[in-house]
């Protein structure tokens, strides 16, 4: 990539992935980028942070998968990870939903903040399709190169690695579902939790008790859905 996305790629993805940042359409991508950038376009998340679900979430740490679509595109909301925001910034309505059907389903009261990472920080890949967003604009980087990435990303847990779970929400997550083996890994899929359709069957949908289940009979831990106070996270992110 270019200095438009530096590159911090964790080591155990960058053996798997890493040579794919070399093809020529990942070159192009870089470009584009670029000229974004020197065009004076706002580009989030901060180019340090493009890749942070890699980073927190290293390959073999994985144990949940959430696939998302593209960055938030409002000022100081993506930080690279899907559905996620930084303290103090106000919760989107998607991630509510989210909150609300963890309370209904596991009894796990609302965090007083939208900030995933120690989800992310135990072994949940909160990875989006498409990695960057232009500001205001809402699919923007979308047909620009990030979704075969995210595409090898997802080929490489699908191959190498056996008994993940894999939560599509919406029809955009579920097309990237075909890449996924389902003999091999628990697939559970829903509608998106955006409030346009939420209430048609992912509120309700069980499938963060479902992921604790399908884990505990293959003998892992479950994992905890729990979000420390906004006070215990200091440290936990890049700096805006």
């Amino acid at each position: 990539m270019s200095e438009a996305a530096p590159v911090r790629l964790e080591p155990s993805w960058k053996a798997r992935v890493g040579d794919y940042l070399q093809r020529p359409d990942m070159q192009a991508l870089s470009a584009f980028l670029r000229a974004e950038k020197q065009a004076g376009k706002r580009i989030y998340p901060p180019g340090p942070e493009i890749f942070a679900a890699f980073e927190h979430t290293p390959f073999d740490a994985v144990r949940v998968v959430i696939l998302g679509q593209d960055p938030y595109h409002g000022p100081g909301q993506a930080h690279g990870l899907c559905f996620s925001v930084r303290p103090g910034v106000r919760v989107p309505p998607s991630l509510e939903n989210i909150f609300k059907e963890i309370q209904r389903d596991l009894g796990i009261a609302r965090p007083e903040h939208g900030c995933l990472t120690p989800w992310a920080d135990r072994g949940v890949l909160l990875l989006n399709s498409v990695l960057t967003v232009e500001d205001g604009r809402a699919g923007a980087h979308q047909g620009k190169g990030w979704e075969g990435f995210t595409d090898a990303a997802i080929d490489a847990l699908n191959r190498e690695r056996e008994g993940l779970v894999f939560l599509l929400w919406g029809s955009y997550a579920q097309r990237k579902g075909q890449l996924i083996d389902a003999r091999r890994h628990c697939v559970l899929s829903s509608v998106h939790p955006s409030p346009l359709s939420a209430h048609r069957g992912f509120i309700g949908c069980g499938h963060f008790s479902a992921a604790n289940r399908y884990l505990e009979s293959r003998g892992q831990a479950a994992i905890d859905w729990s979000l420390p106070p906004r006070t215990a996270l200091q440290g936990a992110l890049t700096p805006a």
